[in-house]
């Protein structure tokens, strides 16, 4: 009987199978076609964008303090199962995946900052219809801005 895995990760996939007793030419057989795939999602990204971006934080509270989690692009893809499809970037539904760097990172905002605000979300939402947007944030180190 044969038991199928699916990995999402390298790191996960060199775990697994170094608890198994596979040769090494299958273990590396299947790094090629991660890294071939991966490498393939990463042709489809637009200049603008880095697989290494962070795309969102959060503060994480633990015994030795608070830690910020980030989110990269390559992480967001892998949890959206992005492909590419005819030159594009396509989540795992077939719906192209639109980057949108967010404004409203402040410590003091400008007269206007809800007009601004407002006009981001608004075209948002238009984007939401066609695309699977992904909102990247404008504080990517995740520390709270005063």
């Amino acid at each position: 009987m044969v038991k199928s895995t699916t990995f999402t990760t390298t790191e996960g996939l060199l775990k697994k199978c170094s608890k198994m007793k596979f040769a090494p030419v299958v273990i590396s057989l299947a790094l090629t076609v991660a890294v071939d795939l991966c490498a393939e999602t990463v042709q489809c990204l637009p200049e603008y964008v880095k697989p290494t971006e962070v795309v969102s934080t959060k503060l994480v509270q633990t015994d030795g303090g608070t830690l910020v989690e980030k989110i990269t692009v390559a992480q967001k893809l892998t949890e959206l199962k992005a492909n590419c499809k005819n030159g594009k970037l396509v989540d795992g539904a077939g719906t192209e995946i639109y980057f949108y760097k967010l404004t409203g990172c402040w410590g003091n905002p400008p007269r206007n900052y809800q007009e601004i605000l407002e006009r981001q979300e608004a075209k948002l939402a238009i984007l939401r219809k066609q695309y699977t947007v992904i909102e990247m944030t404008c504080n990517p180190s995740g520390v709270p801005i005063p």
